[in-house]
């Protein structure tokens, strides 16, 4: 009876819902402004540079998505033992997805430091010597980062899991600040150009890392980390975390796979047509900044509410938080739809790019405000009742049929440039829509376990 009457109180009041969710909007907006800044001070090295950062943020993007996914599938475990009211198996399913990142960043790091250069070349083929230049330097000091990226995801992961996700924002403000001052200082005042990005962006990582680990180290926290250097796993629960990370992880790193398909697309129309993709990837991150946030937000809430078995109360937060993520989208997107030819003005494209880059812009906004929030937020509601295997197996199918087919249609058959890409990314995402919204309506989410 009590625990009937406990399921039945709001698992999240208002004032705890708005806690959750404006620091991780603070957060997502100043990692991408941060990002579009970084591009700005590229773009002033030369074409060469900004396109071969680009590729290697293609690389970096399959890792962080990786990587995303692993500590989603943490976050989805812990966040169900939360709701349970069984924090004891939390902090044990914590301590889990802390090796299993730290590992997996270990090795995927001193894979790609081993011979930078050959990835590059292997995986975009033919480009300039220059371009290639850029790409090796920075793809370096990206692997060595690598691990210090997962310290901080994992831990930022298990606080957002505690609906705490001030921590991340202070974390990612340290962060972001270190690297674009670093970043200005070895860029303008060292000249350094693309190395010096790549410094900035290992040490500021360094930093985050630091910050997360003492923190999630206070005992004060519902999930705390003790004793690290005691490694051990727990079969069952590394089962549990990768129940959902293994599909998201295979998901968001075939997504990916395909996205640097389409980016080689890209590279075969020329540099300053990848420059200017590039950029507007950047703009498209800035765009897509709440519904990222909302996203986060819905595998805490949804994931504690399925933990304590209230369906009823998932369904009518997802309902609110979804309300909201369309509503951020819409003022996100606008401007790219309305101001798109003087945005992409602020950046020193070749003059044979901007009419197509403006075009794209708007194509753009449309679609972030109509498609986006049911392709990419919604699902988290599912993954975090640990369906995670059917958006695995939809969103893969998607990507490499619709997306990559109608990209190779559109620029290599129809000549329609590198904004070809974004139109097969529209279809994309409609297609997305209508089988995760189905799945959702079928209930066969209630039926998944992912905590004994």
């Amino acid at each position: 009876m009590e625990q009937c009457a406990a399921a039945q109180r709001p698992m999240f009041s208002p004032v705890a819902l708005r806690r959750l969710i404006i620091p991780l909007i603070l957060e997502q907006l100043l990692a991408m402004t941060v990002g579009l800044v970084a591009t700005i001070m590229i773009t002033h090295v030369g074409e060469a540079s900004v396109s071969g950062v680009s590729l290697v943020d293609a690389i970096n993007n399959l890792f962080i998505n990786i990587l995303a996914a692993l500590c989603t599938g943490g976050a989805v475990v812990c966040a169900q033992y939360l709701g349970r009211r069984d924090s004891q198996q939390a902090r044990l399913s914590a301590r889990q997805l802390f090796y299993i990142a730290l590992l997996f960043s270990v090795v995927v790091g001193s894979v790609f430091l081993a011979a930078p250069r050959f990835f590059v070349r292997a995986i975009y083929g033919a480009v300039d010597r220059s371009v290639l230049d850029s790409a090796t330097t920075y793809l370096t000091f990206s692997a060595i980062s690598y691990p210090f990226l997962a310290i901080y995801s994992a831990c930022a992961a298990l606080f957002r899991s505690m609906g705490n996700s001030r921590v991340s924002l202070l974390a990612s403000l340290v962060m972001n600040v270190v690297n674009v001052a670093v970043s200005a200082v070895l860029i303008y005042g060292f000249q350094l150009g693309v190395a010096g990005a790549g410094i900035a962006t290992l040490l500021s990582r360094a930093v985050a890392a630091v910050i997360t680990l003492y923190l999630i180290r206070n005992r004060r926290n519902p999930v705390y980390l003790k004793q690290l250097y005691r490694v051990s796993f727990d079969g069952r629960l590394v089962r549990s975390i990768l129940s959902v990370g293994v599909p998201t992880g295979f998901e968001n790193g075939l997504f990916n796979l395909g996205r640097l398909v389409i980016q080689t697309l890209v590279a075969s129309l020329g540099t300053a047509a990848l420059a200017a993709n590039a950029i507007i990837g950047s703009i498209a991150n800035m765009a897509i900044v709440p519904g990222l946030a909302m996203g986060l937000a819905i595998v805490t809430v949804f994931g504690q509410c399925v933990g304590a078995g209230d369906y009823e109360q998932a369904e009518a937060y997802l309902k609110k938080l979804m309300l909201y993520t369309i509503l951020c989208m819409t003022c996100t997107n606008l401007p790219l739809l309305l101001f798109s030819r003087r945005i992409i003005g602020l950046f020193p494209l070749d003059a044979s790019v901007l009419e197509e880059s403006a075009q794209t812009l708007r194509f753009l906004g449309i679609s972030g405000i109509l498609f986006w929030s049911f392709s990419f937020a919604f699902p988290n509601a599912l993954r975090a009742a640990g369906d995670a295997r059917f958006t695995m197996i939809a969103a893969i199918s998607i990507m490499w049929i619709v997306r990559c087919g109608s990209s190779y249609v559109f620029i290599k058959l129809l000549g329609t440039g590198f904004a070809g890409a974004w139109y097969a990314m529209m279809i994309d995402w409609v297609f997305r829509c209508f089988f995760f919204i189905f799945r959702y309506r079928s209930g066969k989410w209630r039926t998944k376990c992912v905590i004994r």
